[in-house]
């Protein structure tokens, strides 16, 4: 048992940790003691502060076996920010003391100190540190002048309250749905190389902040991303900290988020830069034509060319023309409204819209429409007068028809990735308006290709058999394809809305292609309810709100927590996360082909790795920002981490077991292919 200043030592190679005391003894009438925990840590380790960030723990004390000792409050020095396994975090590296203003709960009176530290120390690994450290204070005088002068500095790292002559004025308010954080502080003094610490509770934790100062420095603006946020905020505190200088304080919460003191101005690209990314984002359209997405557009497409069997050659090459400017188009109007909503300050995403209740309710009747008129379950016709001027406009009377053909095979195709597709989107969305509108032009050229094949060479068409009893059964089994295109949406619109709704749905478009398939009546009247049985599925899902859902944890998955995987990692373990949605066709081949096949799935059962499911299928902020975060905006994506890559590596979004197998290697820096679980 140690006695005077200091306790015994523990020690390993991650920390040397003692107590120490400024006071050898305690002196007559004296109420309170300086006191410090001593952490001296090894070359590389770190320890955490009191709020770690996105993981670790704090250091804590338990005093339960001290005698005379009422209360042992820790004094937190100001942190600095490292990162672990590529997460921002907050702690302590080389050497600190953690000052301690004790309480005596008998003035005057000998003191006993048992102090069992609960510790958490981070390297390539993290290693929880538990042990228990004695020091015993009798009565007397005497100054222990090396530890008080240690317990003194490290004190003065301790944030101070905000004051004028330091730092000042805190605010703090959040972004649109909590998805990023703006602190603003002003000092009489300019700023040098400022940091900002917030804290709003245990399931609050925020990423690396952008911080721009004032022309005169003594202004501070701060934007940090919320990685995890709670539905209530426990506490409101901020840390600023600074060259020699650091405060803490509750801020003012204001209602608006106030503006930068500068705009940063996209970094510029070079021709060559986007050249590259238009070649990826064409080549990754072109490549769309054969993911398993264009199961819905084959039927259009299929029927498109049918339709211009026995037209002339300038006929049949304007109508395709025709149809790649639909493609064209839509991608258009696409590269507009991502602009419009970057401008009104939303994140974008590809295929987002498949996560619209009123977008899949839309989508799911016009196929539904489609497909029983294929069935011949009703004909759609014009009024004969109608029908007479149009047919004297000759080639021109199917030129609206294929521009929406075009533009409806475009739409469909959006739920799905490529690959290249998703690092031309990537560069896009995080670009300057001129890439956006490059790179989904190439994106729709890519697409288009098929249809500008034929208008290029309309003779192919040519090629096809003469009409005959065999275009009845093709339509029908175009109609088949409709149908099973319209029966996914509709499963997607119940896993974005509930199941519940989705019926509902399919009742009330039923009873449009019913009302559709009766001949005769007043034709104004049947066209009013027509417009209303088509409407109502839209106002529908426009006024419920969605079915609560909860994540369901498989026998071989787990629910994605970003938390968890330095967690893991840090404990030597292999995470693989598969981010996916219902509306994500391409997510669903991977796994129908990959994921839920040998070897690769006895590999995501093995022992040490832990596979993590991320659904999308309907929006989820924590899903969003993590896949920002990976310069990401779309799916399917799959990330493997581990000790040999702690930062993830990331997988292409056409998964092959090779692949998987050589990144759960890499992590690992082993082989679990023939570990059993």
């Amino acid at each position: 048992m140690a006695h005077a200043a200091e306790s015994e030592t523990f020690s390993n190679p991650a920390v040397t940790a003692r107590l120490v005391s400024a006071e050898q003894g305690v002196a007559a009438d004296s109420k309170s003691l300086s006191l410090g925990l001593d952490l001296d840590l090894g070359d590389g380790w770190k320890a955490y502060w009191r709020s770690p960030g996105e993981v670790g723990l704090p250091p804590s004390i338990d005093w339960s076996g001290s005698d005379n000792l009422a209360s042992a409050e820790i004094l937190w020095p100001a942190p600095e920010r490292f990162t672990a396994f590529g997460i921002e975090n907050f702690g302590y590296h080389d050497r600190v003391l953690l000052p301690i203003r004790a309480t005596l709960a008998t003035a005057g009176a000998p003191v006993r100190l048992r102090a069992q530290v609960s510790l958490l120390t981070c390297s390539d690994i993290c290693v929880p540190q538990d042990f228990e450290l004695t020091l015993d204070i009798p009565v007397g005088n005497g100054i222990d002048r090396s530890a008080a002068d240690l317990i003194t500095t490290f004190a003065g790292r301790v944030p101070s309250d905000p004051d004028p002559s330091i730092i000042d004025t805190l605010t703090a308010a959040f972004g649109p749905d909590r998805e990023y954080l703006i602190v603003t502080a002003t000092s009489a003094a300019p700023f040098q190389t400022p940091d900002v610490f917030p804290e709003f509770g245990e399931l609050f934790t925020f990423g690396k902040p952008d911080i721009r100062l004032s022309g005169d420095r003594r202004s501070l603006w701060a934007r940090l991303p919320v990685l995890a946020a709670g539905d209530e905020i426990d506490t409101i505190s901020v840390t600023i900290t600074d060259t020699g200088r650091a405060v803490t304080g509750a801020p003012r919460v204001l209602a608006e988020t106030p503006p930068p003191p500068f705009r940063l101005v996209p970094q510029s690209t070079s021709a060559w830069q986007l050249l590259t990314y238009v070649l990826l984002a064409f080549v990754g359209g072109l490549i769309l034509n054969a993911m398993p997405c264009v199961l819905p557009v084959l039927s259009i497409k299929l029927a498109s060319v049918i339709k211009a069997r026995d037209h002339s050659e300038k006929t049949i090459r304007g109508r395709f023309v025709v149809s790649a400017l639909g493609v064209m188009v839509f991608m258009w109007v696409l590269s507009a409204s991502v602009l419009a909503l970057q401008w009104f300050g939303f994140n974008v995403g590809w295929g987002l819209q498949f996560q619209n209740p009123v977008f899949l309710t839309l989508l799911f009747l016009i196929l539904a429409v489609f497909a029983a008129n294929l069935f011949g379950i009703f004909e759609i016709s014009l009024p004969s007068s109608l029908q007479t001027r149009l047919a004297s406009a000759g080639a021109r009377q199917g030129y609206a028809g294929d521009f929406a053909t075009g533009a409806f095979a475009a739409i469909l195709a959006t739920p799905c990735s490529a690959p290249f597709l998703g690092t031309a989107v990537a560069f896009a969305l995080t670009g300057r308006p001129i890439d956006i509108l490059a790179i989904f032009s190439a994106l729709g050229l890519g697409l288009a290709l098929p249809y500008l094949a034929f208008a290029a060479r309309p003779g192919l068409v040519q090629r096809l058999p003469r009409p005959g009893t065999w275009m009845t059964a093709l339509k029908v089994g175009l109609g088949f394809l409709l149908a099973l295109t319209a029966a996914w949406i509709l499963w997607v619109l119940g896993g974005v809305s509930g199941f519940r709704t989705a019926g509902l749905v399919a009742l009330l478009s039923l009873a449009l292609v019913a009302l559709l398939s009766v001949r005769g009546g007043h034709t104004m009247v049947r066209a009013g309810f027509v417009v209303l049985l088509f409407a109502s599925p839209l106002v529908l899902v426009s006024a419920l709100e969605p079915e609560p859902v909860s994540p369901v944890q498989t026998a071989n998955w787990v629910v994605f927590d970003r938390r968890e995987i330095p967690r893991l990692v840090s404990q030597g373990g292999i995470v693989f996360v598969d981010v996916t949605a219902d509306w994500c066709l391409t997510c669903k081949a991977n796994k129908a082909l990959v994921l839920d096949r040998e070897p690769v799935a006895s590999l995501l059962q093995s022992e040490g790795l832990t596979a993590m499911r991320a659904d999308w299928t309907r929006p989820n902020p924590e899903i969003s920002r993590y896949l920002e975060t990976h310069g990401r905006f779309g799916i399917p994506f799959n990330a493997v981490y581990g000790p040999g890559a702690p930062e993830g590596i990331v997988l292409s979004e056409i998964l092959t077991a090779s692949a998987i197998e050589d990144a759960v290697t890499k992590a690992g820096g082993r082989s679990v292919a023939s570990s059993g679980k």
